[in-house]
Order: structure tokens, then C-alpha cells, then sequence
């Protein structure tokens, strides 16, 4: 069988490696190609996109793709479709690996919203010192309120910078609740923006929010197709095992 992983997740990371265990399976991990050092994995890989829906399609033909896995981020919004189309052309399963939102907790003060015009609109006109978390490619939506503050963190540097107001810092997770909670402070935020991405990585930022009462302005995840879903590698492996009728 051949298996193709599309990621540049954590999850997908671990399912790769999992895979690569078994070596009389054969595995191909796609990367979007937007983060700038991925880590990648201990099979095949390939970075880039695919052209659209008929361009995935003729590449599950060509490399007689048995099965797909959409580990894509949880906040993309362009391939899980096409990659639920691709394999309903090829008719060749589809299994959506992603991890589960984040749910607020007790003493959490959130305000949920669907998209980063909502979240100007909540911020308002007064000034804020915000701590700003929504990836690389989106920050620059921000400079349409140049009067707050923010400390803007992302995996990758952003050049040219579009926030004039602002500190720039780069990092990857997992972070800690100690080291979350010390940059807010030193930082004097106000309000923590941010996307529900889930996992454990980037959640201790929440925490420290919680503990110094800050308010958290959280995006929603965009709409999904309706696949077969689930949350860890281990499970995607049962679901490999039990669609080719094979023993991992």
C-alpha cells in the first residue's frame, strides 16, 4: 500500500514516524512548503502544492496512492477540500487526522470569534497591549489597528514587518505555563489574541492567561468537509490496519 500524509503537523509527524516502522509500507509525506524549516520526517517527502483538485487526483493515480491522511493544520482551509474531492474521483479513502479544539475552562475568559475582522471589532478603538498568536501569513490583518501594541509571536521571522507598533519575537513550541506566563507579564499585555488550533504545544499561553485574568479573544477553526475524523496517530494507524484488511 502507499500512503500519503498530507502535513506539516505535529500529528502528522508522529504518524509518519509510525509508518516508518513498517517498512513494507510506502509513505509519502507532502509540506505545504509555508513554514520555512520544517521538521521533516523519516520517510519520503515532497513540498509544495499539487494544483488544485486535479492535480492531487492525478498524483494519487500516478503514485498509486492506496489511502490519504489530511494532517493538515487545523486552520487550513483550502486542501481538506480538495482533498475530499481528489479521493472521491479516485475512490480511494479518505481519513482526516487533526487535533481537538481547545475548550475554555473554569476561570478562563474567552470571547470567541469567527474570523480577524470580528477580532478588531471586539478589541475596539483604545489602545491594548496585545499578545498576538495567528501564524505568519495573517498577522499583517493587524495593521488595520495600528493604535495597539502588540508582541506578535510566530515559528518564522515576518519581513517585511506590517505592524509598526509592535515587538517581534520568534519561537516554537511546546512552550511553558512559567515561561507564557513571565512574557506577559514583562510584556504588560492586556489581552491575548489567538487561533483554536488545539494541542498541547501552544497551550500553556491560555494557562497563563487564566492565572493573571487576562481575557483571550479566540478565532474559530474554518468549516471542515464531512470525512471520517480522528485525533491521534495511533488511531489513524488502527484505520490504515483496518482499511487494507492488513496486520501493523
Amino acid at each position: 500500500m502507499h500512503i500519503l500524509i498530507l502535513g506539516g503537523t505535529t500529528e502528522a509527524n508522529e504518524l509518519s514516524a509510525l509508518l516508518a516502522q513498517h517498512p513494507h509500507i510506502k509513505a509519502t509525506l507532502s509540506y505545504a512548503g509555508r513554514t520555512q524549516n520544517p521538521t521533516l520526517p523519516t520517510i519520503p517527502c515532497r513540498i509544495g502544492g499539487f494544483g488544485g483538485v486535479a492535480g492531487l487526483a492525478a498524483w494519487i493515480r500516478e503514485h498509486s496512492v492506496s489511502a490519504v491522511i489530511d494532517a493538515t493544520h487545523p486552520f487550513a482551509s483550502i486542501m481538506p477540500f480538495n482533498a475530499a474531492s481528489a479521493c472521491q474521483q479516485t475512490g480511494i479513502p479518505l481519513l482526516a487526522l487533526t487535533r481537538p479544539e481547545w475548550k475554555p475552562e473554569q476561570g478562563d475568559n474567552w470571547q470567541q470569534v469567527q474570523n480577524h475582522h470580528e477580532v478588531l471589532n471586539t478589541l475596539g478603538q483604545p489602545p491594548q497591549r496585545i499578545f498576538l498568536t495567528v501564524g505568519r501569513l495573517e498577522i499583517d490583518r493587524y495593521a488595520a489597528a495600528p493604535q495597539h501594541f502588540y508582541i506578535a509571536r510566530t515559528i518564522d521571522p515576518v519581513a517585511p514587518q506590517p505592524l509598526p507598533n509592535a515587538v517581534w519575537l520568534t519561537g516554537r513550541g511546546p512552550f511553558t505555563v512559567e515561561g507564557e506566563r513571565e512574557l506577559l507579564k514583562n510584556h504588560n499585555a492586556t489581552v491575548v489574541v489567538t487561533k483554536n488550533s488545539g494541542g498541547k504545544a501552544t497551550k500553556a499561553k491560555l494557562i497563563a492567561a487564566r492565572e493573571l485574568g487576562l481575557p483571550v479573544i479566540m478565532v474559530a477553526r474554518p468549516p471542515k468537509p464531512d470525512v471520517k475524523t480522528t485525533h491521534s496517530a495511533a488511531q489513524a494507524m488502527e484505520w490504515i490496519a483496518r482499511t487494507h484488511k492488513a496486520s501493523l
